[in-house]
Protein backbone atom coordinates (compact mmCIF):
# COMPACT_ATOMS: atom_id res chain seq x y z
CA UNK A 1 0.00 0.00 0.00
CA UNK A 2 2.88 2.39 0.78
CA UNK A 3 6.34 2.11 -0.76
CA UNK A 4 9.16 4.47 0.24
CA UNK A 5 12.52 4.34 -1.53
CA UNK A 6 15.57 6.37 -0.48
CA UNK A 7 13.48 9.14 1.06
CA UNK A 8 15.55 12.18 1.99
CA UNK A 9 14.25 15.51 3.21
CA UNK A 10 16.46 18.50 3.91
CA UNK A 11 15.64 21.85 5.49
CA UNK A 12 18.43 24.21 4.44
CA UNK A 13 21.58 22.54 5.87
CA UNK A 14 19.70 20.21 8.20
CA UNK A 15 18.78 16.70 7.04
CA UNK A 16 15.53 15.65 8.75
CA UNK A 17 15.20 12.30 6.91
CA UNK A 18 18.23 10.56 5.48
CA UNK A 19 17.88 7.80 2.83
CA UNK A 20 14.94 5.93 4.39
CA UNK A 21 13.46 2.90 2.59
CA UNK A 22 10.56 0.69 3.70
CA UNK A 23 7.14 -0.52 2.59
CA UNK A 24 3.79 -1.32 4.23
CA UNK A 25 1.27 -3.84 2.94
CA UNK A 26 -2.44 -4.28 3.66
CA UNK A 27 -3.08 -5.68 7.13
CA UNK A 28 0.21 -4.43 8.59
CA UNK A 29 0.41 -1.96 11.44
CA UNK A 30 3.81 -0.29 11.36
CA UNK A 31 5.13 1.98 14.09
CA UNK A 32 7.67 4.75 13.59
CA UNK A 33 9.64 4.81 16.84
CA UNK A 34 12.11 7.47 17.90
CA UNK A 35 12.72 10.53 20.01
CA UNK A 36 11.56 14.02 19.06
CA UNK A 37 13.51 15.09 16.00
CA UNK A 38 14.04 11.54 14.76
CA UNK A 39 12.11 12.25 11.55
CA UNK A 40 8.75 10.57 12.25
CA UNK A 41 6.46 13.51 11.47
CA UNK A 42 8.53 14.56 8.46
CA UNK A 43 8.13 11.10 6.91
CA UNK A 44 4.36 11.26 7.48
CA UNK A 45 4.10 14.71 5.89
CA UNK A 46 6.04 13.49 2.88
CA UNK A 47 3.70 10.51 2.49
CA UNK A 48 0.76 12.93 2.60
CA UNK A 49 2.36 14.95 -0.19
CA UNK A 50 2.58 18.07 1.95
CA UNK A 51 6.24 18.78 1.25
CA UNK A 52 8.76 18.12 -1.49
CA UNK A 53 11.40 15.46 -0.96
CA UNK A 54 14.11 13.48 -2.68
CA UNK A 55 13.53 9.81 -3.37
CA UNK A 56 10.24 8.09 -4.20
CA UNK A 57 6.98 7.53 -2.31
CA UNK A 58 4.08 5.61 -3.81
CA UNK A 59 0.66 5.21 -2.22
CA UNK A 60 -1.05 2.29 -3.93
CA UNK A 61 0.95 3.02 -7.12
CA UNK A 62 0.25 6.76 -6.97
CA UNK A 63 3.13 9.21 -6.66
CA UNK A 64 2.66 10.91 -3.29
CA UNK A 65 3.87 14.29 -4.58
CA UNK A 66 2.81 14.43 -8.23
CA UNK A 67 -0.54 12.72 -7.61
CA UNK A 68 -0.99 13.93 -4.06
CA UNK A 69 -4.70 14.71 -4.20
CA UNK A 70 -5.59 11.26 -5.50
CA UNK A 71 -3.18 9.58 -3.08
CA UNK A 72 -4.65 11.41 -0.07
CA UNK A 73 -8.10 10.05 -0.92
CA UNK A 74 -6.75 6.63 0.05
CA UNK A 75 -5.54 7.83 3.45
CA UNK A 76 -7.33 8.51 6.71
CA UNK A 77 -5.12 10.84 8.74
CA UNK A 78 -5.22 11.81 12.42
CA UNK A 79 -2.72 14.53 13.41
CA UNK A 80 -1.31 15.19 16.85
CA UNK A 81 -2.77 18.70 16.96
CA UNK A 82 -6.47 18.98 16.12
CA UNK A 83 -8.16 21.95 14.44
CA UNK A 84 -11.86 21.55 15.20
CA UNK A 85 -14.22 24.52 15.48
CA UNK A 86 -15.30 24.18 19.11
CA UNK A 87 -18.85 25.48 18.64
CA UNK A 88 -19.80 22.76 16.17
CA UNK A 89 -21.78 19.85 17.51
CA UNK A 90 -20.30 16.40 17.03
CA UNK A 91 -22.83 15.35 14.40
CA UNK A 92 -22.29 18.65 12.54
CA UNK A 93 -18.53 18.07 12.48
CA UNK A 94 -18.97 14.57 11.09
CA UNK A 95 -21.33 15.77 8.32
CA UNK A 96 -19.09 18.75 7.52
CA UNK A 97 -15.97 16.64 7.00
CA UNK A 98 -17.96 13.97 5.19
CA UNK A 99 -19.08 16.62 2.71
CA UNK A 100 -15.48 17.77 2.21
CA UNK A 101 -14.55 14.16 1.45
CA UNK A 102 -17.51 13.67 -0.87
CA UNK A 103 -19.02 11.02 1.39
CA UNK A 104 -22.61 10.57 2.54
CA UNK A 105 -23.35 9.78 6.16
CA UNK A 106 -26.65 7.98 6.64
CA UNK A 107 -26.18 6.93 10.26
CA UNK A 108 -24.24 9.21 12.61
CA UNK A 109 -24.52 6.72 15.47
CA UNK A 110 -22.85 4.03 13.36
CA UNK A 111 -19.91 6.38 12.69
CA UNK A 112 -19.57 7.25 16.37
CA UNK A 113 -20.07 3.68 17.59
CA UNK A 114 -16.78 2.58 16.05
CA UNK A 115 -14.87 4.98 18.28
CA UNK A 116 -16.92 4.75 21.45
CA UNK A 117 -18.75 8.08 21.09
CA UNK A 118 -22.37 6.94 20.80
CA UNK A 119 -24.58 9.29 22.81
CA UNK A 120 -22.36 12.33 22.25
CA UNK A 121 -23.64 13.41 18.81
CA UNK A 122 -25.43 16.51 20.12
CA UNK A 123 -22.53 17.77 22.27
CA UNK A 124 -20.48 20.73 21.18
CA UNK A 125 -16.86 19.88 20.51
CA UNK A 126 -15.73 22.18 23.33
CA UNK A 127 -17.60 19.89 25.74
CA UNK A 128 -15.51 16.86 24.79
CA UNK A 129 -12.41 15.71 26.64
CA UNK A 130 -9.10 15.57 24.82
CA UNK A 131 -9.42 11.83 24.34
CA UNK A 132 -12.95 12.16 22.97
CA UNK A 133 -11.78 14.79 20.47
CA UNK A 134 -9.06 12.45 19.26
CA UNK A 135 -11.59 9.65 18.86
CA UNK A 136 -13.83 12.01 16.89
CA UNK A 137 -10.86 12.81 14.65
CA UNK A 138 -10.37 9.05 14.16
CA UNK A 139 -14.06 8.60 13.25
CA UNK A 140 -13.70 11.34 10.63
CA UNK A 141 -10.47 9.82 9.30
CA UNK A 142 -12.32 6.53 8.77
CA UNK A 143 -15.13 8.09 6.72
CA UNK A 144 -15.25 6.43 3.31
CA UNK A 145 -13.26 3.45 4.61
CA UNK A 146 -9.79 4.50 3.36
CA UNK A 147 -7.45 1.51 2.92
CA UNK A 148 -4.64 3.34 4.74
CA UNK A 149 -4.70 4.95 8.19
CA UNK A 150 -1.90 7.27 9.35
CA UNK A 151 -1.64 8.49 12.95
CA UNK A 152 0.89 11.04 14.16
CA UNK A 153 1.52 10.83 17.93
CA UNK A 154 -2.23 10.91 18.53
CA UNK A 155 -1.95 10.20 22.27
CA UNK A 156 0.95 12.55 23.01
CA UNK A 157 -1.24 15.26 24.58
CA UNK A 158 -3.64 12.93 26.41
CA UNK A 159 -3.69 11.85 30.03
CA UNK A 160 -3.30 8.19 30.99
CA UNK A 161 -7.05 7.51 30.79
CA UNK A 162 -7.38 9.18 27.39
CA UNK A 163 -4.39 7.26 26.05
CA UNK A 164 -5.80 3.94 27.24
CA UNK A 165 -9.19 4.64 25.65
CA UNK A 166 -7.63 5.63 22.33
CA UNK A 167 -5.35 2.60 22.24
CA UNK A 168 -8.27 0.29 23.04
CA UNK A 169 -10.29 1.75 20.15
CA UNK A 170 -7.37 1.40 17.74
CA UNK A 171 -6.65 -2.16 18.89
CA UNK A 172 -10.29 -3.06 18.28
CA UNK A 173 -10.16 -1.62 14.77
CA UNK A 174 -6.95 -3.51 14.01
CA UNK A 175 -8.69 -6.81 14.78
CA UNK A 176 -11.68 -6.08 12.58
CA UNK A 177 -10.20 -4.85 9.30
CA UNK A 178 -7.26 -5.28 6.97
CA UNK A 179 -6.23 -1.72 6.24
CA UNK A 180 -2.58 -0.66 6.33
CA UNK A 181 -1.71 1.42 9.40
CA UNK A 182 1.30 3.65 9.95
CA UNK A 183 1.65 5.42 13.28
CA UNK A 184 4.30 7.48 15.03
CA UNK A 185 4.78 6.84 18.72
CA UNK A 186 7.27 7.02 21.58
CA UNK A 187 5.15 4.96 24.01
CA UNK A 188 5.93 1.28 24.51
CA UNK A 189 2.38 0.33 25.48
CA UNK A 190 1.13 1.60 22.12
CA UNK A 191 3.76 -0.39 20.26
CA UNK A 192 2.85 -3.54 22.18
CA UNK A 193 -0.90 -3.12 21.57
CA UNK A 194 -0.92 -1.94 17.96
CA UNK A 195 2.22 -2.70 15.98
CA UNK A 196 3.14 -5.71 13.87
CA UNK A 197 6.44 -4.07 12.84
CA UNK A 198 8.55 -1.29 14.31
CA UNK A 199 10.85 1.02 12.37
CA UNK A 200 13.34 2.76 14.64
CA UNK A 201 14.58 6.19 13.58
CA UNK A 202 17.47 8.16 14.98
CA UNK A 203 18.36 11.64 13.73
CA UNK A 204 16.63 10.99 10.43
CA UNK A 205 18.23 7.61 9.75
CA UNK A 206 16.46 4.27 9.86
CA UNK A 207 18.27 2.15 12.41
CA UNK A 208 16.13 -1.01 12.26
CA UNK A 209 12.96 -2.53 10.83
CA UNK A 210 11.89 -5.51 12.96
CA UNK A 211 8.82 -7.36 14.13
CA UNK A 212 7.01 -5.98 17.17
CA UNK A 213 8.03 -9.09 19.11
CA UNK A 214 11.72 -8.58 18.33
CA UNK A 215 11.43 -4.90 19.24
CA UNK A 216 9.84 -5.77 22.58
CA UNK A 217 12.60 -8.23 23.42
CA UNK A 218 15.27 -5.66 22.61
CA UNK A 219 13.54 -3.09 24.77
CA UNK A 220 13.55 -5.53 27.66
CA UNK A 221 17.25 -6.22 27.20
CA UNK A 222 18.29 -2.58 26.74
CA UNK A 223 16.47 -0.45 29.29
CA UNK A 224 17.83 2.28 31.51
CA UNK A 225 16.36 3.15 34.86
CA UNK A 226 16.74 6.92 35.19
CA UNK A 227 16.71 7.81 38.88
CA UNK A 228 16.50 11.46 39.97
CA UNK A 229 17.74 12.51 43.38
CA UNK A 230 19.38 15.33 45.26
CA UNK A 231 22.91 15.96 43.96
CA UNK A 232 24.34 15.35 47.43
CA UNK A 233 23.21 11.71 47.26
CA UNK A 234 24.53 10.84 43.79
CA UNK A 235 28.02 9.72 44.81
CA UNK A 236 26.72 7.51 47.60
CA UNK A 237 24.08 6.00 45.34
CA UNK A 238 26.66 5.22 42.65
CA UNK A 239 28.96 3.54 45.15
CA UNK A 240 26.11 1.49 46.59
CA UNK A 241 24.71 0.28 43.25
CA UNK A 242 28.11 -0.47 41.75
CA UNK A 243 28.85 -2.51 44.84
CA UNK A 244 25.65 -4.48 44.09
CA UNK A 245 26.88 -5.23 40.58
CA UNK A 246 24.96 -2.56 38.64
CA UNK A 247 26.75 -0.55 35.95
CA UNK A 248 25.38 2.73 37.33
CA UNK A 249 26.65 6.09 36.10
CA UNK A 250 25.92 9.74 36.73
CA UNK A 251 23.50 11.64 34.50
CA UNK A 252 22.72 15.26 35.39
CA UNK A 253 21.20 15.36 38.85
CA UNK A 254 20.52 11.64 38.83
CA UNK A 255 21.90 8.32 37.66
CA UNK A 256 21.36 5.82 34.87
CA UNK A 257 21.16 2.13 35.78
CA UNK A 258 20.94 -0.53 33.01
CA UNK A 259 18.21 -2.99 34.02
CA UNK A 260 16.22 -5.85 32.49
CA UNK A 261 13.27 -8.07 33.29
CA UNK A 262 12.83 -8.76 36.98
CA UNK A 263 15.74 -6.53 38.02
CA UNK A 264 14.02 -3.24 37.22
CA UNK A 265 12.85 -2.53 40.76
CA UNK A 266 15.97 -3.84 42.52
CA UNK A 267 18.04 -0.61 42.34
CA UNK A 268 15.13 1.34 43.86
CA UNK A 269 14.82 -1.22 46.64
CA UNK A 270 18.54 -1.00 47.39
CA UNK A 271 18.43 2.80 47.51
CA UNK A 272 15.40 2.77 49.80
CA UNK A 273 17.10 0.28 52.15
CA UNK A 274 20.10 2.62 52.36
CA UNK A 275 17.79 5.56 53.12
CA UNK A 276 18.75 7.36 49.89
CA UNK A 277 15.77 9.43 48.84
CA UNK A 278 14.59 9.10 45.24
CA UNK A 279 12.73 12.16 43.87
CA UNK A 280 11.53 10.50 40.66
CA UNK A 281 12.37 7.70 38.24
CA UNK A 282 11.56 6.57 34.71
CA UNK A 283 12.39 3.75 32.31
CA UNK A 284 13.97 5.01 29.10
CA UNK A 285 15.31 3.50 25.90
CA UNK A 286 19.02 4.24 25.61
CA UNK A 287 20.55 5.89 22.57
CA UNK A 288 23.68 4.39 21.08
CA UNK A 289 25.78 6.89 23.02
CA UNK A 290 24.18 5.81 26.29
CA UNK A 291 24.68 2.14 25.54
CA UNK A 292 28.28 2.68 24.45
CA UNK A 293 29.48 5.83 26.24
Amino acid sequence: MITIEHLTKRFARATAVNDVTFSITAGESVALWGENGAGKTTIIRCILGLMRYDGAIRVDRLDAWRQGKRARRLIGYVPQELGFYDELRVHEAVRFFAKLKGERVRDIDAVLYRVGLVGHASKRIRELSGGMKQRLALAIALLGEPPILILDEVTASLDACGRAEMVNVLAGLAKSDSRAVLFASHRREEIAALATRVITLERGRMMSDVSARTFASRQTENTLLHVLMDASNVSRALELLRGEGFDARKNGRGIYVPVSGGSRAVPLQRLAAADIRVDDFDLVTPSREEVHP
